[in-house]
């Protein structure tokens, strides 16, 4: 199952800003784990998008519990789980 995390933020940009740098290089290591696929802000940097590999409710859970966002208290996620039908070649 696929997962869409989206964040939203709870705290002003400069209060973002300093948990940035622990979030992003968390964010490499689950990429690089091929847990995330895809990750960016939203257009009006309210939050961002993290869309999952093929996991489970549970990891994806357990993804948002680890982020530094969640663990400093500066964002919170909803979780849209999918079973895709169509994918793209490579997907």
């Amino acid at each position: 199952m696929f997962h869409v995390l989206k964040s939203t933020y709870l705290f002003p940009a400069e209060v973002i800003e300093k948990v940035r740098p622990a979030h992003k290089e968390y964010l490499q290591g689950e990429l690089d784990a091929g847990r995330i696929v895809l990750a960016g802000p939203l257009d009006d940097f309210s939050g961002g998008v993290l869309i999952t590999g093929d996991i489970t409710a549970e990891q994806a859970d357990e993804i948002v519990a680890r982020d530094p966002y969640t663990l400093e208290g500066v964002a919170r996620y909803e979780r849209s789980s999918f079973n895709p039908t169509f994918r793209a070649p490579g997907v």
